[in-house]
């Protein structure tokens, strides 16, 4: 089972000075922004940084977010893929499974991160990510781009909690992601001077289900690695549900700690492992 990125950290593709500090960063996966971070006026610019940045060696996976398909960008963004350096394609504004399929078929199935509930439509095809020989590899949701869709004054209701509009796009997100068996990573935080807010946001995501979040500024990157990092006590307990399992194959049901286990906490201790490392 393989460990995902936790932090997934969007970094304006315009800027050297912000690559090289993202670049620098203990972010898992790095997203070069080409999309809502550049302006049109820069786009071109932005791309000729991009192919002008030397090998990568080491450090965070380097992802490239491109202009929607349809866009008048989206040719010469899809150029840059012919370096093997860049991992794979964030597309943002994805409505189906039928994006993903189209840009695959563009790009020769690089994997694909799907930002997928930036439109009104998009909210009606989570299950059609659900492919098999699709090379999704991970989605996450916005509320930005759907609140201005939306024509919304607010995402917020009057207790300062994300309205029922925007929760139920987030809970698609995560639904459909188990669902297509990929990565569910969690929004943005906007506000990235607020630590403590960012930690219980964070904390509260992995404990749904995800298993990453998206991150607009080096300093969320910590706190981010942290939240989907599991503790020793948890990595201890899953080796120990493992190793039973391992004992007793056969077994449906085993007493591990006190307590009794069967195979879906095991599938939780091998999810466990993974995101160990």
């Amino acid at each position: 089972m393989k460990a995902h990125p936790r932090s997934w950290l969007f970094v304006p593709a315009d800027s050297e000075k912000k690559i090289a500090r993202a670049l620098a960063s203990e972010a898992d996966a790095v997203i070069f922004d080409l999309e809502d971070s550049v302006a049109p006026a820069r786009k071109a610019a932005a791309r000729e940084i991009l192919k002008s940045l030397p090998a990568r060696s080491g450090g965070p996976h380097w992802w490239v977010r491109i202009n929607p398909l349809g866009s008048e960008y989206l040719k010469a963004d899809l150029g840059l893929f012919a370096s093997a350096d860049f991992e794979g394609i964030v597309l943002p504004k994805a409505e189906s499974g039928a994006d993903v399929a189209q840009l695959a078929h563009r790009t020769g199935n690089l994997p694909v991160h799907a930002i997928v509930t930036e439109t009104p439509a998009s909210l009606f095809g989570m299950l059609s990510y659900r492919d098999p020989k699709s090379p999704l590899a991970a989605m996450s949701w916005g509320a930005e781009d759907l609140s201005a869709a939306l024509g919304a004054s607010s995402k917020y209701d009057a207790a300062g909690e994300l309205s029922f509009t925007y929760k139920l796009a987030r809970s698609l997100c995560l639904v459909a992601a188990a669902a297509a068996g990929v990565q569910a990573v969690d929004g943005v935080f906007a506000d990235f001077r607020d630590e403590q807010g960012l930690r219980a946001e964070a904390e509260a995501a992995r404990s749904e289900g995800f298993n990453g979040k998206l991150a607009i500024h080096p300093d969320q990157v910590a706190i981010i690695n942290a939240a989907f990092s599991p503790s020793k006590a948890e990595i201890a307990h899953a080796r120990a549900i493992v190793a039973a399992f391992e004992a007793e194959p056969d077994s449906g049901v085993l007493s591990v700690g006190g307590k009794m286990v069967d195979r879906p906490h095991l599938l939780q201790a091998q999810r466990v492992l993974a995101r160990a490392g």
